[in-house]
């Protein structure tokens, strides 16, 4: 079974078990993740048509738990303008949750 879900304006393609990273959130504990915008369900197991929202699906989530807070890869932004002298380089790591989803119901 598979679901995509929207999280920060991204769709996501997600099945039972994947590892995944999101956008950091505010929460408060170790409490698990649910996902409410999921936007289609389908079944690889069998040749039904996959239920799809409009947007939406009314009832479907998707949960998760955190497993850890991470930093992605290092970016490197550099500024450049010629004859003038003018170099900047500037680096960004985003920070980042891997979650593990666990159940899709819906």
């Amino acid at each position: 079974m598979y679901a995509i879900i929207e999280d920060s304006g991204t769709q996501i393609k997600v099945s039972e078990g994947d590892v995944i990273d999101v956008d950091l959130r505010e929460r408060d504990d170790d409490s698990p993740i649910k996902f409410e915008r999921v936007l289609a369900i389908g079944d690889t197991s069998n040749d039904e048509a996959a239920r799809v929202g409009m947007p939406y699906l009314e009832g479907a989530s998707v949960t998760a738990e955190v497993l850890e807070e991470i930093k992605e890869d290092k970016i490197h932004v550099i500024k450049f303008k010629r004859r003038k002298g003018y170099r900047r380089k500037i680096g960004h790591r985003q920070r980042m949750l891997r979650i593990k989803i666990g159940s899709i119901s819906g």
